[in-house]
Parts: structure tokens; C-alpha cells; sequence
């Protein structure tokens, strides 16, 4: 294996404008320590190498219904596998700041519609348990589950730490195949790949080439070389043939996240040393899509942002069956952990034919009202009724999917959320290609009481919104962890969701368990869930995530849903 490393042009800094009146959402002015610290970050950038190296292996499978393993039933704790905090917390809150969008109640998005009284804006349609406890041939034997799914043209998958699949059928919800293990992908292959099975899976639909994407790391026993897991389906049947691929690291590659692009299938991580003990960096890699797509060989170009850059970018990843304006790079966003009034917007244009002209661009400042990061001192504090146990909230992170759509006028638009001490905040971000990219809206959903975090958000062809997202009250009143959707229209007012419908009502909390050692609460949650859109209508929203039925641990279920929006045909 070949190592080809090489000095690529970085943008300079740039911020963006200020918002529009009409969004009511009042951005924090970036100081002159930001802007410097931000040249900065553009000056170390700008020295980054990108390095290049092809697959380790790859292989065709024929038809994964012939190859189908067993979910395994062994417990494997990830509770304690002992990663590190990318920025350790310091026991300190963050101090406290004035949320300037946050909305705790509906109405004015009631007023607001154009036609009158609100109607009821969401539909669920399909509502079923995905894998989880109680599920036959499955056994919850970690945690969090990472919940992830996608719908395709006909068919609907999802994947769950465990580490198991299963296929439906969108239009009936019945199961076609699974639960099954998730390296019966990788049956054959031979490596980390076919034995490790360690899960933080992805699956993705790659809507213009009909394919499904599916992949896990591959990182146990804990010694380099560690492994991204890459299945790309032959057709648009989840059930079929597969051209498989196993790209290598060094260093940990924690965190995964995924998005299709014409030009490549772009793939971030969190990356730790090859002992897990120490973060190295935020990294940002582009697969050759076109060859992969043919089954052939193919190569990864990467590049690792130095450790106090931003952490856990995003790559944007087109809902339904958007296509990406011609030319347009891979947008990623994050934000750095101690900030708390901007995000930053890079650019990634991967050139297979020729990686002299392979670009990585940014950051670009993006002014948002300040926050405060939810569980800013620990990690871990949103409160479930008695006797469950504080929760993680992963407020140092955006939350994927990072939702790309481009409308009929040319017009490109981001939507992303995070988890915030007011509630559940989420932005808009139209023009993300010019140099200065507006924040179009942004709000932070709190209608009522409760903790709202974890969540997931896309957009459909009508510009509606829909985010999904977990949510638990401690007292007054009791709500134990839930699954709710909250939806917009483009004729809402800027800045605001419209009415909470309930996908699922959790019936459990979860508690502490014995680590073979001692009793410890579990207080993993997530780390993820799923937001996509139907493909073939671009209308239907497709969410999972997690829920309990009963108190404990390692006895989670999930949710899988369907929903649309009125007036989206």
C-alpha cells in the first residue's frame, strides 16, 4: 500500500453575513479573538496534506440471502469501552446564556399559516418496531443501539449496534430478511471486516445510481490497522449482490459519518490513536464513488484537521432523490466545543482523475444566536423519571444527518440540529457555496417541558421541514424517554415548528447494570438517529431512534416511522 501525500490551496476564512430580519433570529456578532483565531485555523489548514491510498481489499458478493449470519447473542459492553471525550469535560458548566430564538410555544406558527386555523401538518403513516428487545432472533447485547436506517425505492433499512440489520418492505412495513448479523455482508471477505463486527453502522440510498451504501467499522482486537467496512448493493434490492470494500487507518476511526455525492462518497470520523487514549483530530475523506460503483479498484483521499479545530463534521447528503447543483463541493459543518455563537462550513471537492486539483476549503464563520451546550460540564445530565439515570446528550456534536436539498430556482439549502440547554436547536443555512452563506432561520423548539435532544431533520420538494427527536421529562409532567416529530411549513413563521406528534411512548427508563465489577448507570443514549426522505415521492420522511417499553438496561427497542407532511403530493 502506496501512500501519496501532496499540499492542496485552501480558501482563506471568510464569515458570513448577518441574518435577515425576517428570520427573527438575532445572531451573536463574532469578536476580533474569533475572527483570529478563525484565520488561524485557515493558516493551519492551509498546510494540511492529503493522503491518498486505495482499498485494502475488495471483493464481489453474489447475494447476501445466501450468506446470512445470526445476529450474535453475546454481550459486548460498549458502555465502558473507555474512548475518551474529544474535549475533556471539565466538570464546569459552560455559563449560562439568553437563548434570543428559543420557542416555547406554538402560537405564533398557529397565526401564522397562511389559510387560516393550523391543520394538522404531520401524518404518521407507517409505525413499527424496528430490532430491539423482545424482537425474535435478536438480542440487545450493547449500548447505545446507534440507530440508522434508510428508504430506498421500494424497501427500507435499518441498522443497530449489536450489530444486526434488518430489510422491510416501505410500502407494507413487513420484514423481507434479518434480523441478521451485519457482517454477513462481509461473509468471505476474511479480515477485521468479516470477524470484528463492531458496529457504529451507516446505511445511506444513493438515489441517482439506485444502490444502497452500507457500512461499520471494523476496530476490534484494538491494534492498528483499524477498518472502514464498505457494501455497495448491485441494484436497488438490499437483499442482493454487493460490491464490498475495506479501506485501512492507523489511528482509531471513531464516529463515523457518511453522505452520497456525485463526485465521491464522502465519510467523516473522530479519530483517536491506535490505543484509544488520546483524539488526534477530526478527519474528512472522499471514496471514489464512480469506481465503486463498478466493483473497481478504488482510493480514499483524506485530510485530519490538527486537534483544536472543529469536531465531528458533518458531510451534507441530498434528501430523496435530490440531485446536487453541477460543480457544487461536499458541504461539511461543525463547531468547535467552547464556542457557543457560531458554526463553521467546509468544502470538500474530491478530484479522482486528478488529485492535484482535489480541494479542502474553510472554515467559514457562520454567526447563530448563542447557546449554551446541553450537559456543557459532564456529558451526561438529561434526567429521566425515577429510577432512571442521567443521560448522555452529546451536545459537543452536531447531530446527523447533515440534510442537503436543491430546489427547482437553483437555490441550495442546508438543515442541521443540535442539543442545546434551552431545547432542541435547529438551522437553515441557504447559499452554502457562496462566500458569505446566510443562516436563513434558526429557532430552539421548547413548546413544553421536557428535554427534546438526539435529533434528526430533513427536508421534502415542497421546502417543509420535519425533525425527530427523543424526548424525557423528570416530574410534572412524567414523561419517560419518547420518540416525537415536529414539523414547519414554508408559509410558518421564520424560526418556528409547528405542533408535536407523538411517534411512540416510551413505557421504561433506563437504569444502571453490573459491569462484572460493579453496578453503574447506563447512561449511553443514542448516539444517533435517522432522518431521510422517500426517493420515489420526495415527500414521505422515513425517522428511527430508540425508545424503552420497560425499566432496565440493555433491554432497548427502537422505533421506525413514517411520516408526510399535508399539501406534499
Amino acid at each position: 500500500m502506496k501512500n501519496h501525500r501532496q499540499f492542496i490551496t485552501i480558501l482563506a476564512v471568510t464569515t458570513a453575513m448577518a441574518l435577515p430580519a425576517s428570520a427573527m433570529s438575532q445572531p451573536s456578532v463574532l469578536q476580533p479573538a474569533e475572527l483570529q483565531k478563525a484565520q488561524a485555523d485557515a493558516a493551519a489548514v492551509s498546510q494540511l496534506k492529503m493522503e491518498t491510498r486505495a482499498e485494502v481489499k475488495r471483493d464481489v458478493l453474489p447475494s447476501l440471502k445466501d450468506v446470512l449470519i445470526a445476529p450474535s447473542k453475546e454481550r459486548r459492553i460498549r458502555e465502558g469501552r473507555g474512548l475518551p471525550r474529544p474535549r475533556p469535560y471539565t466538570g464546569i458548566p459552560q455559563p449560562e446564556v439568553v437563548d434570543t430564538v428559543v420557542q416555547t410555544s406554538i402560537k405564533r406558527e398557529i397565526t401564522s399559516r397562511a389559510g387560516g386555523p393550523l391543520a394538522p401538518v404531520a401524518t404518521v403513516g407507517r409505525n413499527f418496531d424496528g430490532l430491539g428487545n423482545g424482537i425474535p432472533g435478536f438480542t440487545v447485547n450493547s449500548a447505545p443501539p446507534d440507530t440508522h436506517g434508510a428508504v430506498g425505492s421500494t424497501q427500507y433499512v435499518q441498522m443497530v449496534n449489536g450489530s444486526a440489520f434488518a430489510v422491510y418492505n416501505k410500502a407494507t412495513g413487513a420484514l423481507v430478511m434479518g434480523p441478521a448479523s451485519t457482517n454477513s455482508l462481509w461473509s468471505g471477505f476474511g479480515g477485521k471486516c468479516e470477524s470484528a463486527n463492531d458496529g457504529d453502522p451507516i446505511v445511506n440510498f444513493d438515489a441517482a445510481a439506485q444502490r444502497w451504501v452500507i457500512t461499520q467499522f471494523a476496530v476490534s482486537p484494538l491494534a492498528a490497522p483499524f477498518f472502514e467496512c464498505v457494501a455497495v448493493s448491485q441494484t436497488a434490492d438490499a437483499t442482493g449482490g454487493y460490491n464490498r470494500y475495506a479501506f485501512s487507518y492507523n489511528d482509531f476511526p471513531d464516529y463515523p459519518k457518511f453522505a452520497v455525492h456525485p463526485d465521491a462518497y464522502y465519510f467523516t470520523f473522530n479519530v483517536f490513536n491506535a490505543t484509544a487514549t488520546a483524539f488526534v483530530g477530526t478527519r474528512a475523506c472522499a471514496y471514489d464513488r464512480a469506481r465503486m460503483l463498478q466493483g473497481l479498484s478504488a482510493t480514499q483521499q483524506c485530510f485530519t484537521l490538527p486537534t483544536n479545530s472543529d469536531f465531528s463534521l458533518l458531510p451534507s447528503d441530498p434528501d430523496g432523490s435530490s440531485p446536487v447543483a453541477a460543480g457544487s463541493p461536499n458541504y461539511m459543518l461543525g463547531f468547535r466545543n467552547g464556542t457557543n455563537n457560531r458554526l463553521s462550513l467546509y468544502k470538500f471537492k474530491a478530484n479522482f482523475a486528478n488529485p492535484a486539483l482535489t480541494t479542502f476549503t474553510g472554515p467559514t464563520l457562520i454567526p447563530v444566536a448563542a447557546y449554551t451546550q446541553l450537559c456543557s460540564a459532564t456529558g451526561t445530565c438529561v434526567r429521566q423519571p425515577s429510577p432512571g439515570v442521567q443521560l448522555d446528550a452529546l451536545g459537543d456534536r452536531m447531530m446527523s444527518r447533515l440534510s442537503y436539498r436543491l430546489y427547482p430556482d437553483g437555490r441550495e439549502s442546508l438543515v442541521a440540529n443540535h442539543s442545546i440547554s434551552t431545547g432542541l436547536r435547529w438551522y437553515e443555512i441557504r447559499n452554502p457555496g457562496a462566500a458569505a452563506p446566510v443562516v436563513f432561520q434558526q429557532g430552539t423548539y421548547r413548546p413544553s417541558a421536557g428535554t427534546r435532544w438526539m435529533g434528526a431533520m430533513a427536508q421534502d420538494k415542497n421546502g417543509n421541514f420535519l425533525v425527530g427527536y427523543s424526548i424525557t421529562n423528570r416530574t410534572n409532567p412524567v414523561i419517560r424517554p419518547s420518540i416525537r416529530v415536529a414539523a414547519r411549513a414554508p408559509t410558518d413563521a421564520a424560526g418556528t415548528l409547528g405542533v408535536e406528534n407523538t411517534v411512540i411512548t416510551g413505557t421504561g427508563v433506563q437504569t444502571t447494570f453490573f459491569n462484572g465489577v460493579q453496578t453503574v448507570p447506563l447512561s449511553r443514549w443514542g448516539d444517533y438517529s435517522s432522518m431521510t426522505v422517500d426517493p420515489v415521492d420526495n415527500c414521505t420522511f422515513w425517522f428511527t431512534s430508540e425508545y424503552l417499553k420497560a425499566n432496565g438496561a440493555f433491554n432497548w427497542n427502537t422505533r421506525i416511522a413514517s411520516v408526510k407532511l399535508a399539501g406534499c403530493n
